[in-house]
């Protein structure tokens, strides 16, 4: 079963999150009114158009609409990669608006994880050497980055590949890594980009059967931006998006 939220409900919902309180203690993220351009000389483009939505702790959420609809745009400005041009975005209750640069970039290496369409993988470095290197860069001493690294790798399935450089993986395989990499600094919330889209589809179910089950057992807040509508399925609410905007919102009853 799956319930809609019409367009004139978000309107009205909006204006009440609009004037509620600036903290939502349940609320790993809280976009508010966000807007972004983006200035080609030419031709200035609205990417997003106030755009207001909250990402509870545990959910798991897909974004979707046709290309150019904002999708990418609005995860990379509620991770912090982007920045914004209107509103705010709250992580844990935090405004990024109130960070400098450099504390940003702190906050997403220690409490964020990501999961890209094409893996971003080291190819000389092995499984677990990718998995540990962002802790490494954070300056968590080897030997607790190398448990770590060996646990979240274990986590996905993949203890036995530890020492196996990329080129000896498969597309499944190497996304495995990729979300082992996003979990061993135990993130608030993973953002997921296409983690799909380079996958044939027995391999596509595969990773979101493993991002559902993480999800589900350690409670893992994740927010994937697909296309693939089996995608959307698997998650607990649907964002969908057209020309910036968000236009309306399916809540899903997914099977357990």
């Amino acid at each position: 079963m799956a319930i809609r939220v019409r367009q004139d409900e978000r309107i009205a919902a909006e204006s009440a999150f609009e004037a509620a309180p600036a903290c939502d203690l349940a609320a790993i993220v809280q976009a508010r009114s966000v807007e972004k351009r983006y200035d080609t000389g030419e031709l200035q483009v609205q990417a997003l158009r106030g755009v207001s939505f909250t990402v509870h702790h545990g959910e798991m959420v897909a974004i979707m609409g046709p290309s150019g609809s904002g999708k990418t745009t609005l995860l990379n400005c509620l991770s912090g990669l982007d920045a914004i041009d209107g509103g705010d975005v709250l992580i844990e209750g935090v405004s990024l608006g109130s960070m400098s640069d450099d504390e940003r970039t702190d906050y997403r290496a220690q409490r964020m994880g990501f999961v890209f369409q094409f893996y971003n993988l080291m190819p000389v470095l092995s499984a677990v050497e990718n998995v540990e290197l962002p802790l490494l860069v954070s300056h968590t001493p080897a030997r607790e980055a190398r448990r770590r690294a060996l646990e979240a790798l274990e986590m996905v399935g993949l203890g036995a590949r530890a020492a196996h450089v990329p080129e000896e993986l498969s597309g499944g395989q190497r996304q495995r890594v990729t979300i082992a990499r996003a979990l061993v600094n135990d993130p608030a919330i993973v953002w997921a980009d296409e983690p799909t889209g380079d996958l044939d589809s027995e391999n596509a179910q595969e990773i979101v059967a493993l991002m559902r089950d993480l999800n589900r057992s350690h409670g893992l807040t994740i927010l994937i931006v697909t296309h693939d509508i089996s995608v959307g399925r698997a998650t607990d609410r649907i964002v969908r998006m057209v020309d910036g905007q968000i236009v309306d919102e399916e809540l899903l009853e997914v099977a357990t």
